[in-house]
């Protein structure tokens, strides 16, 4: 981008707002993500447009096509919101880690623990800034596959060549009823036995319904499935309620409402599985980034075993 280009546009909100309203490919969507009404952001779109001289995009129906230009735009805008973030890790370095912004997005599941490391380690660097995005699986690979933050957490890792999983923690499935179930005082209930209970399970992509579903067929087991919830709480809610059984991470009942549920004694339970800590290999992990690994492989770690009381 010439400088005397980049001098008529002269805000880096209005690139910011051009990168958005490409991954959104809606002016709607994209004001929501920004926090903006729409006019404001078609506004600042136009005098964008006004300060290239070409059309950066049309409008056909309800959708948003870049043209050649505007494609060219975005690569450009991205590239120097790149050099910032690297100029921002250089005087980060030269700040001592006063200062910085830690991006971490997770899926839904882990939202119970994954603030319970982040709290200690913002006591400790006071001066971070952390940005912390909670979604399902498959908006957690989105923002994955546009670079969007410094770390991913999942349980069922993409399948991606260009990416690094650590993993750090222990991911126990178990059963769940509600307390005055007839089988909350059984004990080794058959994997059978449990499968034919009204079942309520996590939505398809869901890393607890893949693990779930992973195990029963290795058993050649199939669940008397009655609902599909696309929420932990939900679903606890909903066999506190009596409307079924279910199977949820461990740390759901750890961390969140467990009043009047009950973990089942089944046979091959819990179901095994595992929290990975995710990074793009190609991505330079910033000081912040650094650090926060490097506490969470250690302290971060045995901070929650602790608190989850693992073995």
């Amino acid at each position: 981008m010439s400088s005397r280009l980049f001098a008529r546009i002269g805000t880096f909100r209005q690139l910011e707002i051009l990168i958005t309203v490409y991954r959104e490919r809606s002016i709607k969507r994209a004001s929501e993500v920004l926090h903006l009404t729409q006019p404001t952001v078609s506004m600042q779109l136009k005098k964008l447009v006004d300060a290239v001289g070409v059309p950066l995009y049309d409008q056909v129906g309800k959708r948003i096509v870049f043209t050649e230009a505007g494609e060219k735009m975005v690569q450009a805008a991205e590239d120097v919101f790149e050099r910032m973030n690297h100029l921002d890790m250089e005087l980060s370095e030269l700040r001592g880690l006063k200062a910085g912004t830690l991006r971490i997005s997770v899926v839904s599941t882990s939202k119970y623990f994954i603030p319970h490391v982040l709290g200690p380690f913002c006591q400790r660097f006071p001066g971070i800034d952390v940005e912390f995005n909670v979604g399902n699986r498959q908006q957690i690979i989105q923002r994955l596959e546009l670079g969007r933050d410094d770390f991913f957490v999942f349980s069922n890792v993409p399948d991606r060549y260009n990416i690094e999983a650590i993993d750090f923690l222990e991911n126990p499935l178990v059963a769940i009823a509600p307390a005055n179930h007839p089988l909350a005082n059984k004990t080794n209930i058959p994997l059978e036995t449990l499968a034919e209970q009204p079942f309520l399970i996590r939505e398809q992509g869901s890393g607890t319904r893949f693990a779930t579903e992973k195990f029963l067929k290795s058993h050649n087991i199939t669940l008397n499935t009655r609902m599909t919830i696309e929420s932990n709480e939900a679903i606890k809610h909903s066999v506190m309620s009596g409307l079924g059984v279910a199977i949820l991470s461990e740390h759901t009942l750890a961390f969140g409402e467990s009043r009047g549920l009950v973990k089942l004694n089944v046979k091959h339970f819990p179901i095994r599985s595992k929290w990975y800590l995710v990074r793009i290999k190609t991505k330079q992990l910033t000081p912040v980034a650094k650090t926060f690994l490097n506490y969470l492989e250690t302290e971060g770690k045995e901070y929650l075993r602790s608190e989850l009381a693992l073995e």
